[in-house]
């Protein structure tokens, strides 16, 4: 599976963003975001399961981020609002087989990432 990312960017604090991530396939996998800070290590973020559709996301994120899949175009989409400048970091999109994992380890394939950037 080929997952790429785009809609990262520079946004000032309280705004929003829309990450897309393009995979190849969609198939049985669940999809997530996970995201990378400088100095930290990689976090799960969100997560849709292809089976039923459930979510899990993160404390940090609940009520400002949304994620969606559209499996007739195999994309996964990633709705961030009121963004915070602990927001920042490189966003990863990550797909594994069956169910969500919000564990690094667990991820079957990884997107190359992509940057958002939260500064006035």
């Amino acid at each position: 599976v080929q997952l790429v990312e785009s809609g990262g960017g520079l946004v000032q604090p309280g705004g929003s963003l829309r990450l897309s991530c393009a995979a190849s396939e969609l198939g049985d996998y669940a999809i997530g975001w996970f995201r990378q800070a400088p100095g930290k290590e990689r976090e799960g973020v969100t997560c849709i399961n292809r089976s039923d559709g459930s979510t899990y996301y993160a404390d940090s994120v609940k009520g400002r981020f949304t994620i969606s899949r559209d499996n007739a175009k195999n994309t996964v989409y990633l709705q961030m609002n009121s963004l915070k400048p602990e927001d920042t970091a490189v966003y990863y999109c990550a797909a594994r087989k069956s169910r969500c994992t919000v564990l690094p380890g667990r991820v079957d394939y990884w997107g190359k990432g992509t940057l958002v950037t939260v500064s006035s």
